[in-house]
């Protein structure tokens, strides 16, 4: 049996699920919204067993030979109690299968411990570079003078956020140099901006499937909010280039990954991050690639 948890209507979820059900494997869904109707009891040893309960219905750990895993803060979701015994239970629910996730000898796509390093992008900026590709230089500051060197040493930088938190890639303008002195309150990392053509690469076991981007936008996941676009198309990549991915994607234990590429205009790929969970149905609908059967295969 292969275990899915997170949210129904979930993209990824659901477009590996549906390969499954056409396959006709046997799958069970754990719905997050129903987090207070279920239990759950694991015993660790010389082997791990239990059980997820709810109601009449029982799963039993030992029958679960693969998972994949897309779960959403639990405290972000409608029907969770936001205090209290509810709360305590759902967040106990979730700390217990991602616990499981770990040390099961199941496949699990992707185990939670294997995706921490997202939670720090400097850390991972460090396990891309010693896995062998090119990274920007990087300021990570609460110190408005130092990040105005940066910004008159490289002309042109960009500015997100440290942690796993989205958020929005953006040039570091004059107007926005203005409000430099706001770094004092919150660590912010900045990058030299590296000019050139992005690329999604998905990488599934040992497949590989490139994606590449046109767009003007400085991050092309928003250019529809300021009027410009995204043109997604299947790529080919370099034979060395897709086996740098492969073993950036295996060194890092990820089985599943979506790694963030842009290839310059003299020939040198750089690597942005590597996602722990992508969304990948964003590149599958606009390619065709078969990114969902990919995952669906390394499941079974």
């Amino acid at each position: 049996m292969i275990l899915f948890w997170g949210l129904p209507g979930d993209s990824p979820l659901t477009a590996v699920a549906h390969v499954l059900a056409r396959r006709r494997v046997k799958t069970a869904f754990l719905d997050q919204h129903d987090s207070l109707e279920w239990s759950v009891e694991l015993n660790v040893g010389d082997s791990i067993s239990g059980f997820l309960r709810n109601g009449s219905q029982s799963l039993d750990f030992a029958e679960i030979k693969s998972a994949y895993l897309r779960p959403y803060d639990t405290r972000d979701l409608a029907g969770v109690p936001s205090e209290g015994p509810g709360q305590a239970h759902a967040l106990g629910l979730g700390e217990a299968l991602l616990g499981w996730a770990d040390i099961t000898p199941a496949k699990v796509v992707n185990r939670p411990s294997a995706m921490t390093p997202n939670n720090s992008k400097p850390y991972q900026s460090m396990q891309i570079r010693a896995l062998g590709f090119a990274v920007p230089e990087t300021l990570v500051t609460t110190d408005p003078e130092a990040a105005r060197e940066f910004w008159e040493r490289h002309g042109t930088v960009i500015y997100k956020s440290v942690s796993s938190v989205r958020s929005i890639v953006s040039k570091l303008s004059s107007k926005q140099a203005a409000r430099l002195e706001n770094v004092k309150w919150c660590p912010t990392q900045f990058q030299e901006h590296i000019a050139g053509t992005d690329y999604r690469v998905h990488v599934v076991g040992d497949k590989v499937f490139p994606s590449e981007i046109e767009s003007q936008a400085d991050d092309y996941r928003y250019a529809c909010r300021n009027g410009g676009e995204a043109k997604i198309k299947a790529a080919r990549l370099p034979r060395e280039v897709a086996d740098r991915c492969r073993r950036l994607a295996a060194g890092v234990n990820l089985p599943v990954a979506g790694i963030d590429l842009r290839l310059t205009p003299t020939g040198e790929w750089y690597c942005f991050e590597v996602n722990p969970s992508p969304g990948f149905t964003y590149y599958q609908n606009a390619t065709g690639q078969p990114i969902a059967e990919a995952i669906a295969q390394y499941l079974v």
